[in-house]
């Protein structure tokens, strides 16, 4: 056996008596080991458990080292007057050597134990390496996507402004468009009022030939002059659309039940939106009582068909009989005589 095993040996056997009889070799050597182990709370909590076990067995140790002691003095003092009591102590030095191959072998264990706190300190100490190295990755990932994030948020600055720029241009080219249609309109209108004051001149002349052609020729030719009334909707659809951003719908569709006229039959109804509003409207040279429940009857088809609610019904008829007058306002039904009468705003 080498001297560096002969050391082994004599440490196993003598270090817990003297660990047990001297605190500062007891302190130096749990200072020396403290540093093969984690830091970490568990392994404190289980290394002072592990110190509370080894000091409780020391101070087992101690005392049967005292009790040992005090016997041997005692068995030396008697072995002079009686060999039996000699006997009887050569057995409990048996039995004490036994105790003390019972700590040996306790000693051991606590080596062993040792050991596998040590493992287990080294393999805490990778985990901590292993996770701070996962958490450097998640760091740098971060970084990266951050940078991502930066980049593009610089992106849509850069396009919301070239937006920005595009919307304004867009809204002086309009506001240019708006400025020079509203000049149009206003030559329109004047050219419109010069045009009503010669038809009123000539409904005046047609007035003086002859009152029974003036409620039907004079109002048809005054007002809505030699267009059909085909022809004064399409009119009327284009100018709406095309100046007052509002959508004109011409629907002609099947009624199988006869709800408007009784009888399976098409039905034609104008509608206007604009902005979710919805207008629907009645374009005819003449409107009686019937017609007046004939165009409630149309809504009513139109909105149980396309299931939308009409908030607006608008009749538009140079000649309207004056016993349907009262029949539109208890139907909600607005009545215009000119075309240029009629408001699409909310």
């Amino acid at each position: 056996m080498s001297d560096l095993d002969d050391i082994k040996t004599l440490i196993r056997e003598q270090l817990p008596s003297i660990l047990a009889e001297d605190a500062s070799i007891r302190d130096f050597i749990l200072r020396t080991v403290s540093d093969y182990y984690s830091p970490k709370q568990e392994t404190d909590q289980k290394f002072e458990e592990f110190k509370e076990r080894v000091d409780r067995i020391l101070d087992e140790l101690q005392r049967d080292r005292e009790e040992q002691a005090q016997k041997w003095e005692e068995q030396r003092q008697l072995s002079q007057e009686n060999d039996r009591k000699w006997q009887e102590q050569r057995q409990l030095s048996q039995e004490n050597d036994r105790k003390w191959q019972e700590q040996r072998q306790l000693s051991q264990e606590n080596d062993r134990k040792w050991q596998e706190q040590r493992q287990l300190s080294q393999e805490n100490d990778r985990k901590w390496q292993e996770q701070r190295q996962l958490s450097q990755e998640n760091n740098r990932k971060w970084d990266e996507q951050n940078h991502k994030w930066a980049e593009n948020n610089r992106r849509l600055d850069e396009f919301i402004h070239e937006q920005n720029q595009k919307w304004a241009e867009n809204n002086r080219r309009l506001d240019e468009f708006i400025h020079e249609q509203n000049q149009k309109w206003a030559e329109s209108n004047r050219k419109l009022d010069q045009q009503y004051r010669q038809n009123q001149e000539t409904l005046e002349e047609i007035k003086n030939m002859n009152r029974k052609y003036d409620s039907t020729i004079g109002a048809l030719g005054s007002r809505w002059g030699l267009f059909s009334e085909k022809s004064f909707r399409n009119a009327l659809a284009a100018i709406l659309e095309e100046s007052f951003g509002v959508e004109v719908v011409n629907i002609n569709d099947y009624d199988p039940d006869g709800m408007v006229f009784g009888r399976p039959d098409q039905v034609e109804i104008d509608v206007i939106i604009k902005n979710g509003l919805v207008i629907v409207c009645e374009i005819k040279s003449s409107m009686s009582k019937s017609d007046m429940y004939t165009f409630s009857r149309k809504v009513e088809f139109y909105q149980q068909k396309y299931n939308r609610q009409v908030n607006r019904k608008i009749v538009v008829s140079p000649m309207i009989d004056p016993t349907a007058l009262p029949i539109a306002e208890s139907l909600n039904i607005e009545v215009y005589s000119y075309a240029d009468n009629v408001s699409v705003n909310n």
